[in-house]
């Protein structure tokens, strides 16, 4: 979904990620690995991912940068994680409102495995 939406939204990406993106890691094929992962055990890795908000799904405007495209983002903080991320927990503050990316983004899912990795 994430490389899916980069795609559509001009990022490109290089055959030599192409062709990385077709071999799973071990992280991404172990089934107890993948049930490992709960949003307890998170690292929060994917809250370090740029975040478009493709949809209207509530998330408050002081939260989200514009591009330069024009494009409504998720804003980073200086330490690069988004600015709804609760740093004590690790816990999305606005999860309720969160983007449609990262309500598609499955915990323990192979894109999110392949984030941990």
């Amino acid at each position: 979904m994430i490389e899916d939406a980069r795609k559509t939204h001009g990022h490109a990406t290089s055959s030599a990620n192409a062709d990385s993106a077709c071999v799973k890691t071990e992280a991404e094929t172990d089934p107890i690995l993948a049930a490992s992962v709960t949003c307890e055990t998170c690292a929060a890795n994917c809250c370090r991912l740029e975040v478009w908000c493709l949809t209207d799904t509530g998330v408050p405007g002081h939260l989200t940068v514009t591009d330069h495209f024009g494009r409504t983002l998720m804003d980073r903080l200086d330490d690069g994680w988004c600015a709804a991320l609760d740093r004590d927990t690790l816990l999305c503050r606005i999860y309720a409102q969160r983007p449609l990316v990262c309500r598609e983004l499955e915990v323990g899912s192979p894109e999110c495995l392949a984030e941990r990795g």
